[in-house]
């Protein structure tokens, strides 16, 4: 079993919460290890879910008599949404805590569903991160991703083929959230293809025969089901002129390699560079909202080409990311340019390269050392 770092467990559980994660990220068997002797309502139970779809009282009446305080888990809330009123009220009336498990919360508030009034805090669960691996394998997690199933399997690109089939067209589809699958299909992998670029949406639009208001809801869908992520631009400099569009990702370097036809990375490639910064963005991602941070992840590009790929917080941390085995002057361009318009950030170069140095005012690191810095020390 793999432990796994998401900060809920009972001695933090005085008021509930909402555990948001994509499909597969292992929310469920993450419940289930942490509070195995509480009240576990599992709404993929098809029966179940069909009972309280008929009747969601059902719930009231099932909790009703539950002494104040009680924890109930209900996984999967997005299969039956009309619970949440049952829910609202066990809180107001019974003091009873939920813990609300599910894939989307924007999902929820766009169709109009009770998302409690901000009593519930929300928390999510993303892919395994590294420091949760005891021989983390960073090759395998380049090429197949770290989506739970995935990285464990003797298989893993089947289990992301069937992923990208089952998942991000049938139940994106069965949601109707898209009325056509192909063409939804062939956006998926357009955006693959901007995969950790900036977005232009009116290029994605002719490459998919769309307009770019279709493309820009095709993104939405993926940000409201957690499939994918945006990283704005840092643009608060006087300076220069900034870029101004935002970067996209999906949520797994893995779902993202699968839709890319991407088969054994090799280093070197530019295959394995994108995979490489892809990896590294989801890792930095995943430490904010895992510690909580109030600080937000972008990256910095200026119209001349000068670019960082991370800027945590304001200008406070700044990370270039290159998958090369000796870094050289010629790396630092980007760091070096950020560093003058903010003199007061840690520069910090991230790469294949195992001699941990200084460059000037601009740290090397080895990846697999960042990766022990990052999880054990912080930035």
């Amino acid at each position: 079993m793999y432990k796994r770092i998401c900060k809920i467990d009972a001695s933090l559980i005085d008021d509930s919460i909402f555990l948001f994660g994509a499909r597969q990220t292992g929310k469920s068997t993450f419940l289930r290890t942490q509070f195995p002797d509480d009240i576990f309502i599992d709404l993929l139970n098809t029966d179940l879910k069909n009972r309280f779809k008929r009747k969601p009282s059902l719930l009231y009446e099932m909790l009703c008599d539950k002494p104040e305080g009680t924890l109930v888990i209900i996984d999967e809330i997005p299969e039956v949404p009309e619970l949440l009123n049952e829910v609202h009220r066990l809180m107001s009336e019974k003091s009873l805590v939920f813990i609300l498990c599910g894939s989307s919360s924007k999902k929820l508030k766009r169709k109009g569903y009770n998302t409690l009034g901000g009593r519930a805090y929300p928390f999510y669960l993303y892919p395994f991160v590294s420091a949760e691996i005891p021989d983390f394998d960073l090759q395998h997690a380049l090429t197949y991703g770290l989506l739970p199933p995935h990285y464990l399997a003797k298989n893993p690109r089947r289990k992301l083929m069937a992923y990208i089939d089952v998942y991000l067209k049938e139940e994106i589809k069965e949601e109707a959230l898209v009325r056509n699958v192909g063409t939804f299909q062939r956006f998926l992998e357009v955006a693959a293809l901007t995969d950790g670029e900036m977005v232009n949406y009116n290029n994605i639009a002719q490459d998919c025969g769309v307009s770019s208001n279709t493309v820009r809801s095709y993104f939405e869908i993926l940000e409201d089901t957690l499939i994918g992520f945006f990283v704005p631009a840092y643009t608060k400099t006087l300076k220069r002129r900034m870029v101004q569009s935002p970067r996209f990702y999906y949520f797994d370097v893995g779902v993202a390699n699968h839709l890319l036809h991407r088969k054994e990375l090799v280093r070197g490639t530019d295959a394995y560079g994108h995979a490489f910064e892809h990896f590294l963005m989801q890792e930095i991602r995943a430490w904010l909202s895992y510690h909580e941070s109030e600080e937000k992840l972008s990256f910095w590009r200026t119209y001349s080409g000068l670019e960082v790929d991370a800027v945590i917080g304001e200008a406070r941390v700044a990370i270039e990311m290159k998958s090369v085995e000796e870094v050289q002057t010629r790396h630092l361009k980007g760091l070096k340019s950020f560093g003058e318009d903010f003199p007061e950030a840690r520069l910090m170069i991230v790469s294949l390269d195992p001699i941990h140095r200084r460059m000037g005012n601009i740290e090397c690191v080895y990846v697999h050392d960042f990766l022990k810095m990052l999880w054990n020390e912080g930035l």
